[in-house]
């Protein structure tokens, strides 16, 4: 039963350093594409700023996601 725990653990942290590379990944696809906007047609210059949007929603959820798990576990850890 104890190595459950431990793996319940480590999934968790696994999980949030997934979350934190998804962010980065993102934040780092919207800097190319923007780059990429100086050099794009204007018909391609509609569906970057479109993507970029999407982007910049995913990360805001994906930060709320992280900030939720921080918060279930302060109260968990309080109430031990």
């Amino acid at each position: 039963m104890k190595n459950d725990r431990h793996d319940i653990f480590n999934k968790k942290s696994k999980n949030a350093l997934s979350l934190g590379k998804m962010i980065e990944n993102t934040k780092e696809n919207i800097e190319e594409a923007e780059i990429s906007k100086e050099f794009a047609f204007p018909e391609e210059l509609e569906n970057l700023e479109e993507k970029n949007a999407r982007r910049k929603t995913a990360i805001a959820q994906l930060e709320e996601q992280i900030r939720e798990k921080k918060a279930f576990q302060a109260r968990k850890n309080y109430y031990k």
